[in-house]
């Protein structure tokens, strides 16, 4: 069965050429960074890095190695004025005259790396239309403008999950070839799951509407929802969005009160905006419990959110909880 290259499903798509540059860019670093990932502790790129990201965060050895290879992968496609990653303080700028700026999380659920478990490069592609250097403030974008968004989920196979605003579409790394090869061209997302994502550990944390509509589902058939949900918990972001797209299901992240001050745990430019992308384009919701998360202004580059997303019907129900 011959499969089509992510080169010509973009050119079929119509999608300008040069935007095709920065996804085939980001598609030629993720294959090294999986070839990092596969050698493993052979590498010698496991354990910590010893020091922590702008986030306050403990970085992983290939937290810094996959964020360098992004960095200079980036800086050197001729269409990209500049990059922001969720492991650097500030914005870098890149070309003068790029009509594209790149927002990405290197190496997602790097906790996973050292027991060998799934981990994933998320990003998202913003236009850039004005004449001056790049500052923060050209980043600043909400989550619609996004001219592309994506990841590339590291596990028994290597996956890019892509949409350029026409839906979503898979693609499997040939390990022979070194091409990404289509493997699901129209990703849908049922509207109605039995299934939601969420880390239990952290329920007694959590606000209260959120720790109603959980109890609701953990109380199954015998409980007001009247049937029976699975959980499930990877521990990386791009993990559960991608069962999400692949069966179905909900995922959260909520606020907790353990920092009272943060709006949530996962980054707005870097986590929610992509994924919510995705999710959208696969006929999924995406919201806080105020709003739509696609529809946020940011304020900041490193800002957080707390995040629901996948099935239409269940965010639906989850966001009623809160909003009562």
């Amino acid at each position: 069965m011959s499969r089509i290259a992510l080169p010509q499903y973009l050119a079929n798509a119509s999608v300008a050429p040069d935007l095709q540059s920065v996804i085939l860019g980001l598609a030629e670093v993720s294959a090294d960074i999986s070839k990092s990932l596969a050698k493993g502790a052979l590498a010698g790129i496991l354990g910590a890095a010893g020091a922590e990201n702008v986030q306050g965060e403990d970085q992983k050895k290939l937290d810094v190695i996959a964020n360098d290879m992004i960095k200079e992968a980036l800086a050197a496609l001729p269409n990209v004025r500049g990059l922001a990653s969720e492991e650097e303080p500030d914005v870098v700028p890149c070309h003068t005259n790029g009509n594209f700026l790149v927002t990405f999380d290197p190496l997602d659920g790097s906790s996973n790396i050292d027991i060998n478990s799934m981990v994933g490069t998320i990003f998202s592609v913003l236009p850039h239309t004005g004449e001056t250097a790049v500052t923060e403030q050209d980043f600043l974008q909400p989550g619609r403008q996004q001219a592309a968004a994506g990841y590339v989920l590291y596990g028994p196979s290597v996956m890019l999950v892509i949409s350029t605003g026409s839906g979503v579409a898979m693609f499997t790394l040939d390990q022979d070839s070194g091409n990404y090869l289509l493997t699901e061209a129209d990703v849908a997302i049922p509207s109605e799951t039995n299934e939601f994502s969420i880390n239990a550990s952290n329920q007694r944390h959590w606000a209260a509407p959120m720790q109603s509509y959980i109890a609701d589902l953990i109380a199954g058939k015998d409980g007001p929802r009247g049937k029976n949900f699975n959980m499930r918990w990877v521990a990386a972001m791009v993990a559960d969005v991608h069962r999400i797209l692949c069966r179905g299901g909900l995922f959260t992240y909520p606020w907790d009160s353990r920092k009272p001050e943060q709006a949530g745990k996962l980054r707005l430019m870097y986590e929610a905006n992509p994924m919510g992308f995705l999710v959208e384009q696969a006929g999924g919701e995406v919201w806080t419990p105020e709003g739509k998360i696609l529809d946020i202004q940011p304020a900041h580059i490193h800002q957080r959110v707390p995040v629901i997303l996948g099935a239409a019907t269940e965010v639906a129900l989850c966001v009623d909880y809160h909003q009562r």
